[in-house]
């Protein structure tokens, strides 16, 4: 396994080394990659950010906000927050098995005297409050995992700059991001350094696995900062356009929640576009174009039978996304 540790904390700059490392480098290598951001909200890659962001708390605390690769929820990072990454053979992990990838996480909790437990589709909890929440993107057979883990994140911040999506949060009866939140070093027995949680999780890492230093050439650094600043610090890339509408929908599932966007003339569906913090491999573009023209009649079920639904949104179903689109 190749090991990397960003020495950038621009989010740019560091969602567009792990596609560089994803996309070009070696694909019959495994790699491991620890990375810090300045004050930033990462969104999914299939959400509405404007929905997501407190874009007045954003702008006046000097927040970036940047999308990433994978599917899932938007999250919070600052020096206080420290994110890792896998990027390994798709075999290793089908079907969005997170918890492969978050058991060094666990384990490296043990040695400081933290117990905490794997929850729901991609969270890691410490007595039943997130500490760090986990992501996946799949293409050419490869798997990207990656998480962020809030050893000591300004808590205050995560509150304001996170918009609080009442669908997302009703099911579990809790009121705001705040109350579902916490911060390792809360729970420690002694508070830990960042440098000094780094390197046990790299030490907890290296134990099942031989471990090489990977070194950027300059190159490779040129190549990765063109991507950065063509993609990832582009307003169409992080905002894009919010998309027309007349009609919405949401609703979470245990897989996903997901909100369907809708121009709708004469019973046909004009556009539609799907957002939420769901996982999928499959290109968005391609559903939504399948789905344009068609009439919202019995007959829409049986076309989205066709359409393989679960590789765009994992764990969700034909029949989930009919009923949420007809009624």
């Amino acid at each position: 396994m190749m090991y990397l540790e960003s020495t950038s904390t621009d989010p740019y700059f560091n969602l567009a080394l792990e596609e560089y490392i994803f996309e070009k480098m070696d694909t019959t290598q495994q790699y491991f990659m620890l990375w810090q951001n300045e004050n930033t909200i990462v969104v999914g890659k299939h959400q509405n950010t404007a929905e997501e962001v407190n874009q007045e708390f954003v702008d006046a605390h000097g927040i970036r906000v940047v999308r990433r690769l994978s599917g899932g929820g938007a999250v919070y990072h600052d020096k206080g927050n420290l994110n890792f990454t896998f990027i390994v053979d798709k075999a290793l992990a089908p079907d969005y098995n997170f918890k492969v990838f978050v058991v060094p996480v666990i384990e490296t909790l043990k040695k400081i005297g933290v117990h905490a437990e794997f929850s729901g589709r991609n969270d890691l909890t410490i007595d039943g409050m997130k500490f760090s929440g986990n992501s996946q993107y799949v293409r050419h057979g490869r798997l990207l995992h990656h998480g962020c883990i809030m050893l000591d994140s300004n808590l205050a911040s995560v509150s304001g700059a996170l918009t609080v999506r009442p669908a997302k949060y009703e099911s579990r009866g809790i009121k705001s991001v705040a109350s579902r939140v916490t911060c390792i070093n809360a729970h420690a027995p002694q508070p830990i350094t960042m440098d000094r949680f780094k390197a046990l999780l790299k030490e907890t890492v290296l134990q099942s696995n031989d471990m090489q230093t990977l070194t950027l050439t300059p190159a490779q650094i040129e190549e990765i900062t063109r991507i950065r600043d063509s993609k990832y610090a582009t307003w169409e890339w992080n905002y894009g356009t919010s998309p027309a509408y007349n009609v919405k929908k949401e609703y979470k599932f245990p897989a996903g929640l997901v909100s369907i966007y809708m121009q709708v003339d004469h019973g046909r569906i004009q556009s539609i576009h799907f957002y939420g913090d769901f996982f999928g491999s499959g290109d968005m573009a391609n559903l939504e174009q399948a789905l344009q023209s068609l009439p919202l009649d019995e007959h829409l079920p049986a076309v989205l039978e066709t359409l393989d639904i679960s590789q765009y949104m994992n764990g969700i179903t034909a029949k989930d996304i009919s009923q949420l689109i007809l009624y």
